[in-house]
């Protein structure tokens, strides 16, 4: 990472802030003079004008610009030139003279010299810079996030439950008094009806933002709720939430106003998250004439309040500022710094929101003065620097315009730290700020592209609550967020899953349905012309068909956009130093490989490039398939592995299929009828079943040997092999020798799942662990038992443990040699006992699927060299897909395959050896049968496989 520099500036005694060319000169080569003592050597001088267009046009990449800067004294000007070095991608401001002080300590912050969050004086110290300087330095800690490449949004619907409210703010329009004859509050199916709307466009939250708690203003709310069957509003908003997410999936997010514990704890049952704004604490706001005179529910120690209690009940909140009503910079620092107090006490604030006022007709505000874009952008740049890289700090797109059309003010937005753009609806007005329409995906999705970033769509709760979930969220909400959820904590956005029969496109820049949020594809009738006219009764609202755009969600995990392709976008530099040190064939770190498995738009594409370029490299254009047949002799099992739909026993007779065990006889014969079919191979496992031995693995061994003695026998998952070992009494190398002699060619590596024992606890916890597991490894390799390695991957795991998953491979592998290949096994869901208790996701999206096989390839290399593509899991067309993305394998023909089925894929009962090679060959690739170590296939068996009948 680049050390950002900066802007010198040097105060001249002038009357005017005109300067000549000559003069402008001068002062950037008294620049370069300073520039250079620090230690640069790549300066570069602009002589262009020192005005802000002449600016905007070439302070770029290797150049530096000229800006004047006024001072409170007429006579004098601060001139400040920002430099950038050849190879920054930013300019920092580094001030000399009598702000120097201050930018040492800007640098500190930047740097991470103070931890994540600095102390209160050296924000105080830093928050009277520039801006340029202080949004330079919150854009870079934001860019130290993981996801730095992205801006999220959530797709969301608006449900303003009631309009009623006890308090009457000098800014809102929102507010509606009660009426006779008309409803304080929507009925339940005009919720649902939009709701179902909502889910059917593609959204995933639903935004209930309702009053105060009208019941204690109006006897009519009162007398309202009482004939729906409630005494307060908070009481009925979670029967109507609950309503929702049952019947639609959408996830609630709750702002209700000021609540008391109990109600927060009321509400956590059914939402994923909630949220109060805390605005402002500046007392003066709540005198006579302030925007919160006589609003109850303004008072801050009753938002704190609300907001503390949320901590305490470890709710995911979100709160923030509302600026431009009468407070000051101070007032913002202060509250900014109090939020932090309070999240570093209870670490439930999931965003920060920083809205500016907007002034609406028709309330006391109508005249106020709205703030600036500087003083929006100061306060999101103060936030970033207050709160760190990891608080997701949000600013709503339409309340800052994009009058010139090209996206300028929202750059702007972002250039300032935020990374993220808030609720977005294709379906339902903002109800708080109805004069400010949502913009549209396409053009906001452009602008932020242009900023060089990504539009990503996100959940109603952020990634880290997600990955905690049982910690953070109800058990009753979590089922619906993880079907949600992708591994990043995204919104999954992908109709496919692993498994799933269904005609998707695997082109990273094409989408069609699947996945597809359809903007505008319904709409309110909003009956309102953005004027002040807003509609009276919330039950007058109906839904209208617009059939406009569809924005879809590309393989690659970001929006698509219509001739707008990652148009200003560009691989970033962290994934660019990655790749180089897998070029130079350098171990990758944890941290790093984790990276990878984060690219997202063109880091995306990069990564699958540098994976299929290494693949030809190492491959060729062949692509090598093993003629075999699963035996799968027995599913009655004793462990209670929860991702397992085929294991019959105790806790899970109701799955499908019937319990069984095949004789010897049986399995002797179908391993003759596959050797006469052209195989090659057998593959064979089973259940632990309670009446097996290490015995039982070996009469098994000799059964198929003697009917078919040429027939390689790939059998018995590390699991087996241990507890064959321990019924036996022998070490682990004891029995696999005598395997190895009863004719045992090689091992599966199945039993895998994730190397990680925090996932194994919870996924398969009385499964061997980590350890145990390649320990049965590194057993097989030293007696000359090759080995295949797996990952079954896209559950309840995520990127960091698939990264430690694949450093245990690849230095097991450094110390033995014996892997032959890597096979990742993407989760299939459908009848997973995890995913029925609604514990586990939908399996990994396209887009994780095939990172995992680009980043196994690069992170193996070169010590593993056959990465292969499971055409039982993703389909013939799926795997296809992967063979550009780094595979060069694409498993066995598998004349029958039980286990991937029993969990719900329609894929498995035999891809024959014609279907294999046109598949290959349709990708221009070189077909090639092999045997289970990577030999040519023998020709006698060659041909029986392309003649044989199907079974």
């Amino acid at each position: 990472m680049h050390r950002l520099h900066g802007c010198y500036t040097t105060t001249s005694a002038v009357a005017t802030a005109s300067y000549g060319k000559s003069e402008h000169e001068s002062v950037l080569k008294s620049c370069e003079k300073q520039y250079r003592m620090a230690g640069s050597t790549n300066f570069f001088l602009c002589n262009k004008p020192s005005n802000a267009q002449a600016r905007s046009k070439t302070c770029k990449r290797g150049s530096a610009g000229f800006l004047p800067q006024t001072t409170s004294k007429p006579e004098q000007c601060v001139k400040t030139c920002c430099v950038m070095s050849s190879d920054d991608d930013l300019s920092m401001p580094v001030v000399a003279d009598g702000h120097s002080e201050a930018l040492k300590t800007l640098n500190l912050i930047k740097d991470g010299e103070f931890g994540e969050h600095p102390p209160e004086a050296a924000l105080r110290e830093v928050a009277n810079l520039d801006i340029c300087s202080l949004t330079a330095a919150a854009a870079f800690l934001r860019d130290q996030r993981m996801d730095a490449s992205v801006i999220t949004f959530s797709p969301k619907v608006f449900i303003p439950l009631t309009r009623a409210c006890r308090d009457a703010c000098g800014y809102c329009t929102f507010v509606q008094e009660p009426k006779p004859g008309q409803s304080v509050f929507m009925r339940v199916h005009e919720v649902l009806e939009i709701a179902k709307a909502g889910a059917a466009a593609g959204c995933t939250e639903a935004l209930f933002t309702l009053g105060d708690k009208p019941e204690l203003r109006y006897a009519l709310a009162k007398e309202e709720l009482a004939s729906l069957g409630h005494s307060t509003t908070v009481s009925y908003l979670t029967e109507v939430a609950k309503a929702v997410i049952e019947t639609t999936g959408l996830l609630p997010h709750i702002n209700a106003g000021v609540m008391s514990r109990s109600e927060i704890a009321l509400l956590r049952h059914i939402s994923v998250s909630q949220g109060l704004m805390l605005e402002s604490t500046s007392k003066k706001l709540l005198e006579p004439g302030g925007p919160h005179y006589n609003c109850p529910d303004k008072r801050p120690s009753s938002r704190l309040a609300s907001i503390v209690a949320a901590g305490k009940e470890m709710v995911p909140f979100t709160t923030g500022l509302l600026i431009g009503i009468g407070e000051s910079r101070e007032d913002r620092l202060a509250d900014l710094l109090l939020l932090r107090g309070l999240h570093q006490q209870l670490g439930h604030i999931q965003e920060l929101i920083i809205q500016n006022f907007r002034a609406k007709k028709g309330t006391v505000m109508e005249t106020a003065e709205e703030p600036s874009v500087e003083e929006l952008k100061w306060t999101i740049a103060m936030a970033r620097l207050t709160f760190g890289p990891s608080m997701s700090i949000q600013v709503p797109p339409n309340l800052t315009p994009d009058r010139a059309g090209e996206g300028a003010q929202w750059k702007t937005l972002i250039s300032a730290g935020i990374n993220d753009w808030g609720g977005i609806s294709p379906l339902t007005k903002d109800w708080v700020n109805p004069e400010a329409p949502w913009p549209h995906l396409a053009e906001l999705g452009a602008a932020t592209s242009k900023a060089g970033k990504l539009l990503v769509p996100r959940l109603a709760v952020y990634p880290f609550y997600i990955q905690n979930a049982s910690m953070w969220l109800d058990s009753f909400v979590i089922k619906w967020l993880q079907a949600h959820s992708n591994s990043l904590g995204y919104a999954r956005a992908d109709n496919w899953s692993p498994g799933l029969n269904i005609e998707v496109p695997w082109d990273s820049k094409v989408e069609s349905q699947a996945g597809c949020l359809n903007v505008g594809k319904f709409s309110l009738d909003l009956n309102t012309g953005y004027e002040g006219e807003v509609v009276q009764n919330v039950s007058q609202i109906n839904l209208t068909s617009r059939g406009d755009e569809c924005i879809t969600v590309g393989m690659d995990g970001s929006i698509v956009l219509p001739g707008q392709f990652y148009r200003g976008v560009a691989m970033t530099t962290r994934i660019q130093e990655i790749l180089k040190k897998t070029a130079a064939e350098e171990e990758l770190s944890e941290e790093e490989i984790t990276n990878l498995f984060y690219s997202i738009g063109p880091d995306f594409k990069e990564v699958c490039d540098a994976a299929n370029k290494l693949r030809r490299c190492v491959n060729g254009e062949k692509v090598t398939y093993v003629v075999n047949r699963n035996i799968n002799y027995t599913n009655i099992c004793t462990y209670k592995c929860q991702f397992c739909a085929f294991s019959k026993g105790k806790y899970n007779e109701d799955l499908r299929g019937k319990p069984y065990r095949l004789s010897l006889d049986e399995i002797a014969y179908r391993a003759v009828e596959a050797w006469n079919r052209g195989a090659t191979e057998v593959c064979m496992q089973g259940g632990i079943h309670p009446e097996y031995t290490g015995q039982t693995y070996l009469d098994i061994l000799k059964a198929v040997k003697s009917a078919v003695p040429d027939m390689h026998v790939h059998a018995f998952s590390p699991l087996e092999v241990f507890q064959g070992a321990a019924t036996l009494h022998v070490s682990i190398q004891e029995f696999l020798l005598e395997l190895k002699v009863a004719g045992l060619g090689s091992l599966p590596g199945t039993a895998a799942e994730i190397l990680d024992d925090d996932v194994r606890k919870k996924l398969c916890p009385d499964k061997i662990m980590a350890d145990q597991w390649l320990e049965v490894m590194d057993a097989a390799h030293s007696i000359g038992l090759p080995t295949t390695s797996t990952i079954m991957f896209g559950h309840i795991d995520h990127p960091k443990q698939w990264a430690r998953h694949l450093l245990h491979i690849r230095r097991l592998q450094k110390k033995t040699s014996g892997f032959t290949e890597f096979v990742p096994l993407p989760f299939v869901h459908m009848q997973a006992p995890v995913y029925l208790k609604g514990e586990a996701r939908k399996g990994p999206t396209k887009r994780e699927c095939v990172l995992m096989h680009a980043v196994a390839r690069l992170v193996l290399h070169p010590l593993i060299t056959n990465i292969q593509a499971s055409w039982v899991k993703m389909g013939p067309s799926g795997a296809q897909a992967l063979l550009l993305a780094g595979c060069n394998d694409m498993g066995g023909s598998l004349m029958n395959e039980s286990i991937t089925r029993a969990a719900g894929a329609s894929f498995g009962q035999e891809l024959p050896p014609e279907a294999m090679e046109k598949l290959i060959c349709s990708f221009g690739r070189l077909p090639q049968q092999r045997t289970t170590l990577y030999a040519d296939a023998p020709l006698e068996q060659i041909a029986k496989s392309f003649t044989a009948a199907r079974i």
